[in-house]
């Protein structure tokens, strides 16, 4: 098979090696948080039972521990965040936005940035033609639009999984920039004929859902991962860096997770090296100074 990449058709452009962060930081600390729906009849492939269903059952064990999200999960993240002024890059789908407008609105008037994360968990752009991709894309912003009266900027595809199509596509819709990638540490510019879109990379280490549920690590190792993270990058790195730990509501919302979201929080926060941000004010600095 030909070489395919998320941006076929684009020209990828890093920053330089002295490229630093908002307020002329090193280091930069991104929390995420998702905040995720299924489509009707779906459910989530992976679920706290591990062992699948036959196929053509419904799972309702999965279905009911996605539902804890909207719930009860949401809330206690916003809770935590708001008690530690942090503002979140929060990863919504446009189903979330419709069963939830009032969710979604408090999210948004909280100050979070709100990243577009298909309409659906089950809707990845890499199973979709070109133009179902583009039709999934209009309708996962705009739901979130209408719901908080701001177009998101940013997209995440569910698992981070684009088509060689989404970048130049995300380009022509006019947002600014994608998590679709896992092959750098900083963000990178990346030039369509539509226009310039940040590839801001990914990373799947630090992450609830994969490290926890997947592979079922005890949720301290992720503060011990984000501690180790966090000495290295200050003793061995010299460039900027990023460090991003992500949690789903419907994860790490629950009390034992959210115990050690706190406690990343809180160094983060009580660090002053550290710039704490979202991706989307991250990508406003970069466009405003290289684009």
């Amino acid at each position: 098979m030909a070489y395919v990449s998320v941006h076929t058709g684009g020209e990828e452009v890093v920053l330089p090696d002295s490229f630093r962060w908002p307020g002329g930081k090193r280091i930069a600390v991104i929390f995420r948080c998702a905040f995720e729906g299924w489509s009707d009849g779906h459910w989530p492939g992976i679920g706290p039972m591990g062992n699948p269903l036959k196929p053509g059952f419904p799972d309702l064990n999965a279905l009911g521990f996605a539902e804890y999200g909207p719930r009860r999960g949401i809330f206690r993240a916003l809770d935590i965040l708001e008690r530690f002024n942090v503002k979140a890059t929060m990863m919504v789908n446009g189903v979330m936005a419709e069963r939830h407008p009032e969710i979604v609105r408090r999210i948004a008037e909280a100050g979070h940035d709100i990243v577009a994360h298909s309409y659906a968990m089950d809707i990845i752009p890499i199973y979709l033609s070109e133009e179902e991709e583009r039709a999934n894309i209009r309708r996962s912003v705009d739901v979130i639009a209408q719901v908080t009266g701001h177009k998101p900027t940013g997209w995440i595809s569910p698992r981070g999984t684009p088509s060689p199509n989404t970048g130049r596509l995300l380009a022509e819709e006019g947002l600014l920039w994608h998590g679709d990638t896992l092959n750098e540490d900083l963000p990178y510019l990346v030039k369509f004929e539509a226009g310039t879109i940040v590839a801001f990379a990914s990373n799947m280490e630090c992450n609830d859902l994969p490290f926890y549920m997947k592979h079922g690590n005890p949720p301290r190792g992720m503060l011990d991962m984000f501690t180790d993270w966090l000495d290295y990058v200050r003793e061995y790195e010299t460039g900027a860096v990023r460090l991003d730990p992500t949690i789903h509501s419907h994860v790490f919302g629950r009390p034992l997770g959210m115990s050690i979201y706190v406690k990343m929080l809180k160094i983060a926060t009580e660090a002053n090296d550290i710039w704490v941000g979202t991706r989307s004010a991250a990508v406003k600095h970069i466009l405003d100074s290289y684009a």
